[in-house]
């Protein structure tokens, strides 16, 4: 029998403020994630920072998807998300020394989250019920990949590596499989939580300033020219993302979704949210770390490795609301693909450039394809004879 009041699948909800305390873990789950970046800056370090972010991001998502189903101002809902809160403040404590000693705390707490997004979901649905057996297909891969987490964070060096990424590729084959089920989604609901997990990821870049912020007032009582030029930059720069993603994407894909029904709203879901949302998530932390440099040191030319960080953060978040559209429209968003090419072009030859005059120009090139694109798709066509 059924355990919670579910509400119907026709039923939309607002994220219950349960779900906004629940995400309040990330954002030091995020914050670590700056930090990992900030202190290795290189190939390495990008893609072991990268790693840890999917492993929280399935970890996230699996519990949005539950909470999607049913309703989080039920109490016995309200008391599992405080008790996964407190479940992921290990995994969120652990991203800097997951790859030493904190791996096992690390690994534990993220499985624990999935196993207890997995358990709220099988509560919810009906035994035997078309739902429930897709809930139950979809968690055989999920507790291999638990494993695999788990084992992992008792090995140290690249096996705990290699067992990691086979674990995130198991998730991954059940969301692939999930897309032949019958799944409750509730498309507004979606976007609001994917919306709001951004916001916590901009977040990281208000931080990065204010972090700038305090060191010049601690170093010298006044905040000189040049950072105050930087944090300026740095602002408009985390508000011109905003108003990429908020302005006119967001929208757009939740009243895509409202229009499916069935497997292809799943297949949606998953594909707009799940999967490219974490390319996008994960290009605004990039690019956080890549500012808290830049503003530290304004004045000098930003180290290549930073500069990668920044042009690759904006690339992963351009290129994953580009592809996105492309899944929900079948159209390609041209002026976002070619200030990409041009970032990437700025970054290459901006070697010289300090760090104020290339986040200006940064912010430059943003404001411009946004203006773009409000040219073309808002501003009327001329009238013809």
């Amino acid at each position: 029998m059924r355990g919670l009041v579910v509400p119907e699948p026709t039923e939309d909800f607002t994220a219950d403020p349960v779900e906004l305390f629940f995400d309040l873990a990330f954002v030091f789950a995020f914050s670590q994630l700056v930090s990992h970046l900030v202190h290795h800056p290189t190939w390495a370090g990008a893609a072991e920072a990268w790693l840890l972010f999917a492993m929280l991001w399935m970890a996230w998502s699996t519990f949005t998807w539950s909470a999607n189903a049913v309703s989080g101002n039920a109490r016995e809902v309200r008391f599992i998300f405080l008790v996964a809160t407190a479940a992921t403040m290990p995994a969120a404590g652990g991203v800097t020394s997951a790859y030493q000693g904190g791996g096992a705390a690390f690994a534990i707490s993220v499985s624990v989250i999935i196993a207890m997004a997995l358990a709220l979901q099988l509560w919810a649905h009906e035994t035997g019920s078309e739902q429930w057996v897709s809930v139950l297909r979809y968690a055989w891969p999920n507790v291999i990949a638990m494993a695999l987490f788990v084992i992992g964070g008792f090995i140290s060096g690249d096996a705990r590596i290699v067992l990691w990424l086979i674990g995130l590729g198991s998730i991954l084959f059940g969301t692939i499989m999930a897309g032949s089920s019958d799944w409750i989604v509730r498309i507004g609901h979606f976007a609001e939580r994917h919306g709001l997990i951004l916001i916590i990821a901009l977040g990281e870049v208000l931080v990065a300033i204010g972090i700038a912020l305090v060191d010049s007032l601690e170093e010298g009582g006044a905040l000189p020219g040049s950072v105050v030029i930087g944090l300026v930059a740095a602002g408009s720069f985390a508000g011109l993302l905003w108003w990429a993603y908020f302005d006119r994407f967001s929208p757009a894909l939740e009243h895509r979704g409202d229009g499916l029904e069935g497997r292809p709203r799943g297949r949606f879901a998953r594909d707009v949210y799940t999967y490219l949302h974490a390319l996008v998530v994960s290009g605004v932390i990039i690019s956080a770390a890549a500012l808290e440099e830049i503003i530290l040191h304004p004045g000098d030319p930003v180290p290549l490795a930073f500069r990668v960080m920044l042009a690759g953060g904006l690339l992963m978040f351009l290129l994953g609301t580009v592809l996105a559209v492309g899944r929900a429209f079948g159209v390609v968003i041209r002026e976002r693909i070619a200030v990409s090419a041009l970032i990437v072009a700025l970054v290459a030859l901006g070697g010289s450039l300090n760090g104020v005059v290339l986040l200006l120009l940064v912010d430059g090139l943003l404001l411009a394809v946004l203006a773009a694109e409000y040219m073309r798709i808002e501003r009327p066509a001329p009238a013809t004879a």
